[in-house]
């Protein structure tokens, strides 16, 4: 499949608009702040604490998004190659590289924005070999600091850590992994204001949390919503826009009253009677990051099959990895969640715990994983992941995809494939 050739998703709220319009005059914004005004800022990968950027003012561009952002403009087979034709492996993680590729190509006629000026910062958590590798090569080329966190091993193992996070954080997460964390985000501000002149506000983070508390929980509520409505109101089509630009601006007022804006058309579609699927007979679990070269995917199964795509991870994640009771040191409580944002989403025993209660939870009929064979760590629990789902009833498909690059995706293909294996392992236990 190539790029061009992605299938377009349909999207029923008016909070999706919303959420896209202000993301785009965001880009816009911060293309303004980046390259033409020339601000300090950073470059930060998705599970770092975006927040310290936050309580300064400093511009955020985050690895994940650029990478989404270069796919949705086809540019992504091109920066592999660049990729390649620097010595890099073609089997690197797609996701964290395409901005080194981007960087690399040094072509401003072609990279968005004119591509992107040195940053203040460039940063990121050692969840896989590769990260570190990566991360310093890409610094280099922009010729500014590397700063990475520690991602250390968890003694303490928590199955059912999504019961306990948001109060009990200290004892879930470990205290002597939190004090680490504690101490990289500390060498992290000090950097900040070394660069900048800005001083960073303790107060003014406490504040941020707080509001971050409060946009989650609305955010919460609303999957919770989801997950009971029959039939499903809300697709993930619908759902990961409002939910994921939000976060991209976590504990501003603007992500605030946009999860409330969400939540209460959520509410009100409910109410209504709204639904994605008249004729809902499945519904469908997806597993890893989005699909984001082609979003069209998700809507493909409902007329064919009944099929509707009623969780992923972006939405049921706000409510306990995010959530964090007891702010009085906020420092630390950040620290708790960011010190295991992605080992509780892609490593067992937590995702796989947490994946099979989400399924029982939003009546789940059967669950796709999206397996990235050059993404390490999303590939890394699926394995279990699956042999957890299929024991409890779950019938479940892994779709060898990767998130920004479709060179070896085929729309129809997978859906037909997707198709049969709903039709052998779902609807024929029905007849």
């Amino acid at each position: 499949m190539t790029e061009s050739n992605a299938a377009r998703s349909r999207k029923d709220l008016s909070s999706t608009a919303l959420a896209m319009a202000h993301q785009r005059e965001f880009a816009k914004t911060l293309q303004k702040r980046v390259v033409q005004d020339r601000e300090p800022f950073a470059i930060a990968q998705a599970d770092t604490a975006h927040e310290i950027f936050h309580a300064l003012d400093i511009p955020l561009l985050t690895n994940q998004w650029w990478s989404a952002y270069l796919s949705a403009k086809q540019l992504s087979g091109h920066y592999l190659r660049v990729l390649q034709d620097h010595g890099y492996p073609d089997n690197s993680c797609r996701y964290c590289t395409l901005g080194l590729g981007c960087t690399l190509d040094a072509n401003p006629a072609r990279a968005p924005w004119g591509g992107l000026p040195r940053p203040t910062v460039i940063t990121a958590r050692m969840t896989c070999d590769c990260v570190q590798r990566v991360f310093t090569h890409w610094a280099k080329a922009m010729q500014t600091h590397c700063y990475l966190f520690e991602a250390p091993g968890w003694t303490h193992k928590e199955p059912r850590w999504f019961e306990k996070s948001r109060l009990e954080w200290e004892e879930v997460y470990e205290p002597r992994r939190i004090d680490l964390h504690v101490k990289e985000l500390e060498g992290l501000i000090a950097l900040l204001e070394r660069e900048t002149g800005r001083r960073f506000d303790y107060d003014k983070l406490l504040a941020l949390m707080e509001r971050v508390n409060q946009q989650e929980s609305l955010m919460y509520e609303a999957a919770l919503m989801i997950g009971k409505a029959r039939p499903c109101p809300v697709s993930v089509v619908d759902q990961i826009p409002n939910v994921m630009i939000p976060q991209w601006h976590r504990g501003s007022e603007w992500a605030v009253s946009h999860a409330q804006r969400f939540r209460d058309e959520v509410a009100a579609r409910i109410e209504q009677g709204a639904v994605v699927c008249e004729n809902e007979r499945i519904r469908l679990m997806w597993i890893g990051a989005g699909l984001w070269h082609d979003p069209g995917f998700y809507n493909a199964l409902e007329e064919r099959h009944g099929a509707v795509f009623v969780w992923s991870m972006y939405l049921a994640f706000a409510g306990p990895q995010y959530i964090r009771l007891g702010l009085e040191q906020p420092l630390r409580a950040l620290a708790s969640r960011v010190c295991s944002l992605n080992e509780v989403l892609h490593l067992p025993p937590w995702m796989n715990e947490w994946m099979v209660a989400e399924a029982k939870r939003c009546g789940i009929d059967a669950a796709l994983i999206l397996v990235p064979s050059s993404n390490r760590l999303s590939v890394s629990g699926t394995r279990l992941t699956k042999l957890s789902l299929e024991a409890a009833g779950i019938p479940t498909i892994e779709i060898d995809a990767d998130m920004v690059d479709a060179k070896n995706f085929e729309h129809g293909s997978m859906v037909d494939r997707v198709s049969e294996f709903l039709r052998t392992r779902v609807e024929s236990k029905r007849t």
